[in-house]
């Protein structure tokens, strides 16, 4: 009879661990995950469902070390649902504020392109998987390469596991304000397309009116066959004159955008 009571309280003491280990895994996991599905990189869609199911777990072992005690939560409770969507929506916030930096080197394709008439030239965006003009694709791959050469997949790596410090599981909800702030932070998106957008936009402005005076001076002049090629050729000069430009509004927009993640727990 006794060796039967002790087994019940070693299968019960197995039972406890086991069930604090998963809650020890499982929070982090939920917002490891939600990041990495909304993510603009590490999120986009020619990466395999299954590779960020496994990055998320490997993620989660490396960082959770690293983070505080888990709280005691039931994980098949009202508490735990809620929790289990407290902790998507919070990597899902983060994951959008990405997506809105990457999405200002999109509109600035998009302003480009239709200015130097290469608007009809578009390819489909592996990373959304929609239609986007070849010259914000060719933008979106130089941004890409230049958050993965600043190190910024690890940062955002680094930031999420410091949001398990001001934003612990089971922690009250975001502030309204910062919710705002959010929101408002989408302005920069139209901002930053318009900076890198500039140079290119007015050149090709200039150059067309250039045309236009060369063609009002020799009316004879077949001004489509002579002005298409060189407003495309122009545009490409100015284009690859702006990369500069291009590297430090993309630079300062991500630095407002881990700035604006860090805020999330003040």
């Amino acid at each position: 009879m006794g060796s039967i009571n002790g087994n019940d309280r070693v299968m019960s003491f197995v039972a406890t661990d086991i069930l604090a280990m998963l809650q020890a895994f499982l929070w982090p996991f939920l917002r490891l995950s939600a990041l990495l599905f909304a993510s603009p990189v590490l999120g986009a869609r020619t990466v395999p469902i299954r590779i960020r199911i496994v990055l998320g777990v490997v993620l989660t072992i490396c960082v959770q070390p690293l983070l505080p005690v888990m709280p005691d939560i039931a994980l098949i409770s009202a508490a735990g649902f809620m929790t289990a969507l407290q902790q998507i929506a919070i990597g899902v916030v983060m994951g959008m504020m990405l997506q809105i930096m990457f999405s200002a080197l999109v509109m600035a394709g998009m302003i480009t392109a239709t200015t130097m008439g290469l608007s009809f030239a578009s390819t489909v965006d592996p990373q959304n998987g929609i239609q986007v003009p070849m010259i914000g694709q060719l933008y979106l791959i130089l941004g890409t390469l230049m958050f993965l050469g600043l190190d910024g997949h690890l940062l955002l790596i680094e930031m999420l596991a410091a949001s398990f410090l001001f934003l612990p599981i089971g922690a009250e909800l975001l502030a309204a304000d910062l919710y705002l702030s959010i929101g408002l932070f989408g302005s920069q998106m139209f901002l930053s397309a318009v900076m890198i957008a500039l140079p290119a936009t007015m050149g090709v402005l200039l150059v067309n009116l250039g045309l236009g005076v060369v063609t009002r001076a020799a009316p004879s002049l077949n001004i489509f066959s002579v002005g298409f090629p060189i407003t495309i050729l122009s545009g490409f000069v100015l284009i690859l004159l702006s990369i500069p430009l291009l590297s430090g509004v993309f630079t300062e927009l991500s630095m407002q955008t881990f700035e604006l993640m860090q805020m999330l727990g003040n």
